[in-house]
C-alpha cells in the first residue's frame, strides 16, 4: 500500500493550503457541512475512507439535537467507513466550532485513513471528550443525514445497511425501555 502524505486530488481546486480530514457522522453530508462551513464542500470530497482499529458508537449527547451523537473508539478489531475530504485551511475554525473543540465535547484526533490502496497520513477526525458509558440513540433528523451522506459520497451499500441497523436497532431499544418505565410508572402511581 503507498502512502500520501499530501496527495494533490484531481478535483483540486485552488493552490491555497489544505488538510485532510476524515467524517464519519453528519459531516458525511456535504449538504450539512455546507451549513456550517459556509460554502458548497462537494468539491473537497475525495472519497470512501476506512479508519481502521475503531469502532462506530453513540457515546455523545448533542443538547442542540437533543439526540446522541456519533464518536469513534479504538478497537483493534474494527473498522469505521466515512468521507475523506481536503478542504481549505480556512475551513477549520469553522468545522471546530461545529464539533464543540471550544466547550470540550469533541477533540481533534489525527489518524491515518485508507483510500483506494493509498494511506493518507495526519488526517484530522474527531472523538468525543466526555464519553456516556451507554450508547444514545439518535433522533430521526441526525439519522436521516448520517444515512443521506453515506449514500451521496459512495460508501458501500453494505455499510449504508450497517449505519442503519445500527441507528435503528438503538432507536429501537430506547423506545422499548421508554415504554416498560411508562407501564412500570402507571402501576407505582396507580398502587
Amino acid at each position: 500500500m503507498q502512502e500520501s502524505q499530501q496527495k494533490a486530488p484531481i478535483h483540486k481546486i485552488s493552490k491555497e493550503p489544505t488538510f485532510y480530514y476524515f467524517a464519519y457522522g453528519s459531516c458525511m453530508c456535504p449538504v450539512d457541512l455546507k451549513r456550517s462551513l459556509g460554502e458548497n464542500v462537494h468539491p473537497y470530497v475525495i472519497g470512501h475512507g476506512i479508519l481502521k482499529e475503531y469502532r462506530l458508537r453513540f457515546y455523545g449527547y448533542s443538547h442542540l439535537r437533543k439526540c446522541g451523537v456519533l464518536d469513534v473508539v479504538q478497537d483493534s478489531t474494527s473498522l469505521v467507513r466515512g468521507v475523506l475530504y481536503e478542504l481549505p485551511w480556512r475551513f477549520s475554525g469553522n468545522l471546530d466550532k461545529r464539533e464543540g473543540v471550544c466547550q470540550e465535547f469533541y477533540r481533534r484526533e489525527i489518524v491515518n485513513i485508507q483510500h483506494e490502496g493509498e494511506i493518507y497520513k495526519n488526517v484530522r477526525t474527531y472523538v468525543v471528550v466526555n464519553k456516556l458509558l451507554e450508547e444514545i440513540p439518535p433522533n430521526d433528523w441526525y439519522f436521516n443525514v448520517v444515512l443521506r451522506g453515506a449514500i451521496t459520497c459512495g460508501l458501500p451499500e453494505e455499510y449504508c445497511w450497517h449505519l442503519f441497523d445500527k441507528m435503528h436497532g438503538l432507536q429501537q431499544k430506547s423506545h422499548q425501555t421508554s415504554n416498560i418505565d411508562k407501564k412500570n410508572f402507571k402501576k407505582t402511581r396507580n398502587s
